[in-house]
């Protein structure tokens, strides 16, 4: 599916990320295989895991290349893309999943915990993507693979700085949509359901937590590859400016924000008439506060 292919796998030395690469790398990609090497927190740097799964890449007869770049800085993110044009002559496809999480509950989160998540999901993705932008538009063809999250999507407790990133990258995944449709560039975003070290981190005190995180771990990185592969491919050039989830062997289409209701008042209207007219007729259509687990309460199927 993927055969003369180059794909670029942020965040790839671990988790999500490397399992994507190695399943790219199985469908005939090349794959620039980025990571830089840090904790969960996005504390440190190691060159280790980008360089091992670029080693397991080769020795199954594949092609791959490590990059060792922080998403975060403009010329790091350029130099993935540089790496992929340089080594293998092009490039195809961006997967944009490189990230870290500093969970604290809204109220107590500092603005250090804030931007270190923004920088790196919603300022990563947007820098990777831009330096990737011009040699799709050259070749007129290119798919952006985003992943997003339910945090995002639906909600959660204690991930303000997260959930805020996420839904920026369903924004900016849109807009790449729409801007670029004429070259023949696609962009899309995946909410995965998964187990990684990343989720590892999410603290179980309760015992509805307990058996949330025990439902994660049915959960494996494995069966996020597939779909992403799939939309590096050409199979799915008709697929643009779409929300999916996948959850281990289900994949979902998500719903994006369209108007409910209205309420028409031909005199205009005032803070009492809001208040009198309004919210009586708009408010059965409001939507209650969840979480995903509230919207996602089965097992994984």
């Amino acid at each position: 599916m993927l055969e003369n292919k180059v794909v670029a796998v942020t965040g790839a030395g671990g988790g999500i990320g490397r399992e994507i690469a190695l399943l790219c790398a199985r469908e005939g990609a090349c794959v620039v295989v980025n990571d830089f090497g840090t904790s969960s927190s996005g504390e440190g740097k190691d060159a280790g895991p980008a360089s091992q799964v670029v080693a397991e890449i080769e020795a199954a007869g594949g092609k791959a290349c490590a990059n060792l770049a922080s998403v975060t800085d403009s010329s790091g993110a350029a130099s993935i893309i540089e790496d992929a044009v340089n080594t293998f002559g092009r490039i195809d496809a961006v997967v944009n999943n490189a990230g870290i999480l500093r969970d604290r509950i809204f109220h107590r989160m500092n603005e250090a915990e804030w931007r270190a998540v923004i920088d790196v999901h919603l300022h990563g993705s947007f820098l990777v993507s831009q330096a990737a932008a011009p040699h799709f538009k050259e070749q007129g063809s290119g798919a952006f693979i985003h992943f997003t999250s339910t945090s995002g999507l639906i909600g959660n407790f204690g991930q303000a700085n997260y959930s805020a990133a996420k839904l920026g990258i369903v924004g900016l995944s849109n807009s790449i949509a729409l801007d670029m449709q004429r070259f023949g560039i696609r962009s899309n975003c995946i909410a995965p359901f998964a187990w990684s070290r990343m989720i590892g981190t999410i603290q179980a005190e309760t015992e509805d937590d307990k058996r949330r995180v025990e439902r994660m771990k049915s959960m494996s990185a494995a069966k996020i590859a597939p779909f992403a592969a799939f939309l590096a491919s050409d199979a799915s050039k008709d697929v643009s400016g779409q929300i999916f989830a996948v959850r281990k062997n289900e994949i979902f289409l998500f719903s994006v924000p369209r108007p409910l209701r209205s309420v028409h008042r031909s005199d205009g209207w005032t803070v009492e008439t809001i208040a009198s007219e309004l919210l009586p007729a708009l408010k059965p259509s409001f939507h209650p506060l969840q979480r995903s687990t509230d919207i996602f309460s089965w097992d994984p199927i």
